[in-house]
């Protein structure tokens, strides 16, 4: 039977190494763990649903199951964690919220106001409208280990992981993260059933809990990762988190440059020329205090290098 970690009591929002664990996770053992909708359990009621300022209370949101200990991982490790499967809830919501989103009138708060849209997400699909139905795509917006020191907040992002709201943190994916802290200190959390590229606006994504069913390996890290790294069934992937956007592009790249020059052998000036013609990047959210970029290169092309 597949070990089960639930929620209750674990909710943090914050990733940190000072927390007791709320569970572990045996390097190789499959295990399902719950997490809860950003805003809470039960503050999603039904379709139609308005929230109002009352509902959500800042930071305390993107609320992550941890931490999990993983035992025998240690600073300079990396863990390999593998999704296996994302089971959703049946309701979701995502809102416009003042002063979150790309346009955040910072000062006055303005905006549209708080716009919510509550939405029954059945049969692989979000039923946004009567009309308009929309093919679910289940990710993990928040995954990561503590920071080196301190505590970051899960509403934001960096080296440690965290708030990274990529689409490609789903199943069929490996997610590779740099231990920092002795045990890990696993979260993961602020599941999304749909997100479009840039998490427009604040709760762009609609956000649902879900149950994350995971496998989880732990290896030396190699010597040059930095950030977050993806694998999935066609491409390798690298992150960069910071602002402004173009910093977190040029980390994501630089992070691409030093995976293909430590694994396949390409020089650093060639893999960068290379990814002049070949890369595949975009900016999958410009909501957090730090934007996350992407970059991937396709499997097929390092075969050829290979």
């Amino acid at each position: 039977m597949t070990q089960r970690i639930s929620k209750q009591g674990a909710i943090k929002f914050a990733l940190s190494g000072d927390e007791p664990f709320v569970a572990r996770i045996t390097p190789g053992d499959t295990v399902t763990v719950e997490c809860v909708i950003n805003i809470g359990d039960g503050v999603i009621k039904e379709v139609g649903q308005q929230l109002t300022s009352a509902d959500v209370t800042f930071p305390f949101v993107n609320g992550a199951t941890g931490p999990i200990e993983i035992p025998g991982a240690e600073p300079g490790d990396m863990l390999k964690v593998e999704i296996l499967d994302m089971q959703l809830d049946k309701r979701g919501y995502t809102s416009l919220w003042p002063g979150i989103g790309m346009f955040p009138d910072w000062v006055r708060r303005k905006e549209f106001g708080i716009r919510t849209r509550v939405v029954d997400v059945t049969d692989g699909v979000v039923h946004w409208s009567d009309k308009l139905k929309l093919p679910v795509k289940p990710m993990a917006g928040v995954i990561g280990v503590a920071p080196v020191h301190g505590a970051v907040l899960t509403v934001d992002n960096g080296t440690h992981g965290g708030n990274l709201d990529v689409q490609e943190v789903t199943t069929g994916s490996t997610i590779m993260l740099k231990v920092e802290k002795p045990g890990a200190h696993f979260f993961i959390g602020d599941c999304h059933a749909l997100q479009g590229d840039g998490e427009a606006c604040g709760m762009g994504a609609i956000e649902i809990g879900a149950d994350v069913t995971l496998r989880i390996s732990v290896e030396k890290a190699p010597p040059r990762l930095n950030h977050p790294r993806i694998e999935t069934a066609t491409h390798i992937c690298t992150l960069g988190c910071a602002r402004p956007l173009e910093d977190a592009m040029r980390i994501a790249f630089e992070e691409m440059v030093y995976w293909l020059k430590d694994e396949w052998g390409v020089p650093e000036h060639e893999g960068y020329l290379l990814l002049g013609q070949i890369a595949e990047a975009r900016c999958t959210q410009v909501v957090n205090p730090k934007y996350t970029y992407i970059c991937k290169v396709p499997k097929a092309i390092l075969s050829a290098l290979g």
